[in-house]
């Protein structure tokens, strides 16, 4: 959590993706973005929303992405992907809608955006928890993640959680609006201390050249960064420490609170794909291992 100010890049499996190429994908989801903007469905007043049926009527759902390897990007082909994008375009056809439209913005607007009717649903890996949920609903979590770092190559700190980050008072950096910045506080490190970065591309190019000790994000988007790095590696997987316990999170599509038909009928389809193992098989290419395929709910996260 997923998981950030996420700049959209290349294909990972194609590229290794440079700050350029970001900016020149963000400028490509802009133009697909501002196409049909008061295509937008308004809000309704019915119990559980008329959201679905409008849709069907019009035939494309908006989807907020924050443009990040492998949750929503452009491919060197200028394609939208990315493991949302690639299950939104599969869940939303058996529901009826045939077109996917991306709405590219930061991550720290995506739930402001899709509350203020910008796009119809948030599709950006987007973790879920309780701060959230009072803010927009879930579907089931389509995939689970654990914390990884950006350290250099042979890890010389030894930096395995933040635990560690905090004893060795090691320079910690993460992404904006990242769930690891509240990881590392609540692991006792210093919230003004932490150096909040755009992206982890900007984090592996901070721990290659010194400027940061370890950068935090995702298991799947660290493991991707480092894949052409002469200078950092990433370091193992772990759970971090919530409350005291281990936190495994999982990041899920996100609805306006008055649209529970959506949700719902989202949530059947969804599960659906997991039963028959193809939610693995359209994740699969991005990265994502069947340890990262998930039973978690929504409501579990949440906290209730």
């Amino acid at each position: 959590m997923a998981p950030p100010n996420r700049h959209v890049r290349q294909d990972p499996r194609t590229a290794n993706p440079t700050r350029r190429s970001l900016l020149a994908g963000v400028a490509a989801l802009g133009a697909l973005g501002a196409a049909g903007c008061s295509r937008v469905a308004t809000a309704s007043g019915a119990p559980g929303g008329d959201l679905l049926e409008r849709l069907r009527a019009q035939g494309v759902v908006r989807l907020g992405i924050a443009g990040e390897i492998p949750f929503g990007y452009i491919d060197k082909d200028g394609r939208m992907t990315g493991e949302a994008p690639e299950l939104a375009r599969v869940i939303f056809k058996r529901l009826g809608i045939d077109e996917v439209q991306p709405v590219p913005t930061e991550f720290g607007s995506l739930i402001p955006g899709l509350n203020s009717q910008q796009f119809d649903v948030v599709a950006a890996g987007m973790y879920v928890n309780p701060e959230r949920c009072e803010q927009v609903i879930f579907a089931d979590p389509d995939h689970q993640m654990l914390d990884s770092f950006i350290v250099r190559k042979g890890n010389p700190e030894n930096l395995h959680n933040y635990q560690d980050v905090v004893e060795k008072k090691a320079r910690f950096a993460t992404g904006t609006g990242y769930a690891q910045i509240e990881h590392a506080v609540e692991a006792g490190y210093k919230r003004s201390d932490i150096l909040v970065m755009p992206d982890q591309v900007a984090g592996l190019n901070a721990v290659e050249a010194g400027r940061v000790d370890v950068f935090a994000g995702t298991a799947v988007t660290v493991r991707d960064v480092v894949k052409k790095s002469a200078k950092a590696e990433a370091a193992k997987p772990f759970a971090p420490l919530v409350d005291g316990e281990p936190r495994v999170d999982g990041g899920a599509f996100a609805f306006r609170p008055t649209e529970t038909k959506l949700r719902d009928a989202f949530n059947v389809e969804l599960r659906k794909l997991k039963k028959s193992g193809e939610l693995f098989r359209i994740l699969k290419p991005f990265g994502f291992t069947e340890a990262e395929m998930t039973d978690l709910t929504a409501k579990e996260l949440c906290g209730g």
